[in-house]
């Protein structure tokens, strides 16, 4: 299920960069036919009025036509002819397709928007000596190069989509096949995570227990030994705390929360409070509560979620306050677990959330904490339906943000 995402992603990467190069290849193929057949227009126009060239000629200093073009021929072609003097006045025209654009002899091709569009060329009428006698302009109709153009534009798209949607299948099914090594190597790794976890329990368990007995009944013990004992009862401890984290990690990472029920959040909230109020005392720290709203979950994972935020506050704020408050929607609810500690530098805000990371490494090596409270409450609150947000300034206090869907049937209000 988690790598659901990434095949998705890749698959819409994989369909993205097929469909924009197809798409620019089908561009190309539209601007090169685009252009031959304007090319293969203008030279059967050149053809068609060179060849009705020979139909002026000079009489008595007059320019007349003589054209023994059919007009029958012209129309059926969707043709028409059009001559012109030197002076660029209009002499004579043959067939219904005649450009009504003015006549410019600097100009060989034309075009006249409209419906139908035409295509016009004009070639000039010179005389046997080479006197020029005047101009011819053939035009037609780009109905039939329209049409082209609408059949090539309808055959790329159905090409690009069929094509997509072969790509998309095929790519479907290798994404498929390209995760599989991954997800089972993952699996694998998550599967030994949680069996080292479970096996190294029972050691630990026994190592703490006869340390405790050492030290109950250590009357004849030297105080070194005591010392050594302490600390291996501490190490112990630590040791444990972290294969219990890491079991839960990776049970996580593929089961669904359980029993789930409506939690009121103030009730849960208050109990997490009360835990750790006697850390406070002897502080020149505050905590206060004020939250309201259910949502649906496992009750002791969220527990641990906020109990590990409120944690997270304590170990990195010696004075102050720290504020636990809540606002909510329709859909959506906030917790916040507000502090006015010593902050997260910007460029670890991204990093806070990642296993086994630590902001001071000096000061967590006192304690028990092995950098993974963080990264426990993120999977709780995304195996939830929620997330966790984080903001924060350097000497001002840190805020994490939790966000939680409200119960579906309306018991969250």
């Amino acid at each position: 299920m988690m790598f659901r995402p990434i095949r998705q992603r890749l698959l819409i990467s994989y369909l993205v960069i097929m469909g924009a190069v197809l798409g620019g290849f089908a561009i190309a193929v539209r601007v090169i036919f685009e252009h031959s057949l304007r090319q293969q227009f203008n030279a059967e126009l050149r053809a068609l009025g060179e060849g009705s060239s020979k139909s002026l000629e000079v009489i008595n200093g007059q320019v007349v036509i003589e054209s023994d073009f059919p007009v029958p021929s012209l129309e059926a072609n969707n043709q028409a002819l059009e001559w012109f003097d030197l002076q660029g006045r209009s002499i004579g025209h043959q067939g219904r397709y005649v450009l009504s654009l003015p006549f410019i002899t600097q100009q060989n091709a034309q075009v006249q928007a409209g419906n139908p569009r035409l295509q016009g060329f004009t070639v000039p009428v010179r005389a046997d000596d080479g006197a020029l006698m005047g101009y011819v302009r053939s035009s037609q109709s780009l109905e039939e190069f329209d049409e082209a153009l609408r059949h090539l534009d309808w055959g790329l798209m159905s090409g690009i989509s069929i094509a997509l949607i072969l790509s998309g299948t095929g790519g479907f099914f290798l994404t498929r096949q390209a995760m599989e090594p991954i997800e089972r190597s993952f699996a694998q790794l998550r599967q030994f995570t949680a069996d080292a976890s479970h096996e190294l329990r029972g050691p630990l368990m026994a190592i703490q227990a006869n340390a405790q007995v050492a030290l109950k009944y250590g009357e004849g013990m030297r105080s070194g030994d005591q010392e050594k004992l302490s600390s291996i009862l501490l190490t112990t401890r630590q040791m444990t705390h972290l294969t219990e984290d890491l079991l839960f990690l990776a049970r996580s990472d593929s089961q669904p929360p359980t029993d789930l029920a409506i939690v009121d959040l103030k009730e849960l909230l208050t109990q997490i409070v009360a835990v750790y109020q006697p850390q406070v005392e002897n502080k020149p720290l505050t905590l206060k509560l004020k939250v309201s709203g259910s949502v649906e979950g496992n009750a002791d994972q969220l527990r641990r979620l906020f109990a590990n935020l409120l944690d997270n506050a304590l170990r990195h704020t010696a004075s102050g306050e720290i504020s636990l408050h809540s606002r909510q929607s329709d859909a959506q609810v906030w917790i916040a677990v507000q502090d006015s500690g010593v902050g997260i530098a910007p460029a670890d805000l991204e990093k806070v959330f990642d296993r086994f990371w630590q902001a001071d490494r000096a000061r967590s090596s006192q304690t028990s904490n092995c950098g993974l409270g963080l990264a426990i409450a993120q999977a709780i609150a995304q195996k939830h339906g929620g997330e966790i947000t984080v903001e924060s300034n350097v000497g001002q206090g840190s805020c994490f943000t939790v966000q939680l869907p409200c119960p579906t049937d309306g018991q969250g209000r």
